[in-house]
């Protein structure tokens, strides 16, 4: 009996040790491997192959299993035939290759974090693109921060300098700093009612000086130099600062209806640049953008003449880092909203 139950406690013991190393080496395997997942790649994707396999996937749902066999042959035959003409005349091929188009996307926050996918995702295009090939921007921001949309938009003009014809297209909206991005393209394409324009600069901060004095509450704030605050939070504002304030909020906006200008000569910018918003019929109207459609459209009509690629910068996080990045953006974004609106295009 003592013998039997040693060897229950013995094997038990080697149970454990083996599911304990298993645990363990598979958890050294997950970190290892997530931290290899973290890195940052870029993802090409040729749109055709996507269009191409969701087609053929709805024509071979209709078929009965005959006609699919029928059709997988003369498939076979297809693909050998175009093989084998490309092999024999290889000089005609390269001579007639189809041109390129680059599929970027921006979906822009607040902060216009998103450049840093942009930039590299340029840089790639940049890197291979030649002055036949486009690029077509699917945009949608409603604006934030102007060093961020600034930013942004210079990213876009290193297109325009390397003088490819860059495309923007606005599905759903393009506005304040979104437009400063749009309009740097060479062509401008609307959805219908995308909400377009806002070329404006907004500042809002609230003062909490008289509910801390009803309380006792001195706040001292020091600065050397007039103008290193201007509108505080807590501090007493004066005219002065209150003036100043203004007076950059005022200058902003001159530079961003000159960069609006130089990018659109033909626009007549003080008709647009108060602030106000159109959809995309009214917006074509006043010449902010060049053509009504979708970005669908525009890849179907393109397909014929060009190889569609979609460039995609991916930048994989860390659980923790994207779980905890998720609650700052929302509560930053809440408390922006609420407070701290201040020199936003």
């Amino acid at each position: 009996m003592n013998l039997l139950l040693n060897y229950e406690l013995f094997l038990a013991k080697i149970i454990t040790f083996i599911i304990i190393s298993i645990s363990t080496l598979t958890l050294f395997y997950t970190i290892i491997k997530r931290k290899k997942n973290t890195d940052s790649k870029i993802k090409i994707t040729l749109l055709e192959d996507n269009y191409k396999n969701i087609k053929n996937k709805i024509l071979l749902s209709t078929m009965e299993n005959f006609e699919k066999k029928i059709w997988f042959e003369k498939e076979k035959i297809k693909n050998k035939k175009n093989k084998k003409k490309i092999l024999e005349n290889k000089d005609q091929y390269l001579k007639n290759k189809k041109k390129k188009l680059y599929i970027l996307d921006f979906k822009g926050g607040v902060y216009a974090n998103e450049v840093m996918g942009l930039r590299e995702e340029i840089s790639a295009v940049l890197s291979v693109a030649n002055k036949n090939d486009e690029v077509l921007l699917r945009l949608e921001s409603s604006g934030g921060v102007i060093h961020g949309y600034g930013l942004a938009a210079s990213q876009l003009n290193r297109l325009r300098q390397r003088g490819i014809h860059l495309i923007v297209s606005v599905d759903k909206i393009a506005a304040s700093g979104g437009y400063m991005m749009a309009c740097v393209a060479d062509y401008i394409v609307s959805a219908p009612f995308a909400i377009i324009g806002s070329i404006g600069v907004v500042g809002q901060i609230p003062n909490f000086n008289k509910l801390l004095k009803k309380y006792n509450v001195d706040v001292e704030l020091h600065t050397a130099g007039d103008y290193k605050r201007t509108l505080t939070m807590f501090g007493h504002n004066t005219q002065s600062t209150r003036d100043k304030f203004c007076e950059e909020l005022n200058m902003t906006h001159k530079l961003f209806k000159n960069f609006i200008k130089e990018m659109r000569p033909s626009l007549d910018i003080e008709s647009v640049s108060n602030g106000e918003h159109w959809f995309g019929t009214m917006a074509l109207e006043k010449k902010l953008v060049d053509q009504i459609s979708t970005s669908d459209d525009i890849l179907m009509s393109k397909m014929g003449e060009y190889t569609l690629l979609n460039i995609q910068y991916i930048y994989k996080k860390k659980i923790l880092e994207r779980f905890t990045s998720s609650i700052v953006h929302n509560i930053r974004k809440i408390l922006l909203k609420i407070f701290f609106h201040k020199n936003y295009l």
